[in-house]
Formats: structure tokens, C-alpha cells, sequence
């Protein structure tokens, strides 16, 4: 049997939720590093932006990617 092959749309969405998961996961690894044992400092301002500019991004590509699942679905 062969693999269904995804619409180019759903595969560009979801490469865009799996890059920005992967933004997500590096701007927290440089936010965990100020937390950690031997830091206690404070995140400068450009690391608290990129973390949330990342997370916007995720949200935005999820929902993005759902709509597209729900309009298929919906064919």
C-alpha cells in the first residue's frame, strides 16, 4: 500500500510548526541557562523578545496547520 502523499500546503504548514517548535525549544535552552544552578541572572530583554516572538510563532503555526486539517476533513 503507498503512503497517501499531504497536499504541499500541509507540508509546508507543518515543517512551519516543527521550525518553530525547534525556535521554541532554543530560545528556552538559553532562558534556562540564566536559572540554572550556577546562574541566577536575569534574561536580557533580546532573550525574553525571541522567546516570545517564538511562542507567537508556534501558536500562529499551529492554528494555521489545524485549519488546514479541519478544512480537509471538511471536503
Amino acid at each position: 500500500m503507498e503512503a497517501e502523499k499531504s497536499p504541499p500546503d500541509e507540508a509546508f504548514a507543518l515543517e512551519r510548526v516543527a521550525d518553530a517548535a525547534r525556535e521554541v525549544q532554543a530560545a528556552l535552552a538559553v532562558l534556562k541557562a540564566h536559572f540554572s544552578d550556577r546562574g541566577r541572572s536575569q534574561p536580557s530583554t533580546l532573550e525574553l523578545a525571541r522567546f516570545a516572538a517564538a511562542m507567537q510563532e508556534l501558536k500562529d503555526a499551529r492554528e494555521e496547520f489545524d485549519l488546514l486539517i479541519v478544512r480537509d476533513t471538511d471536503r
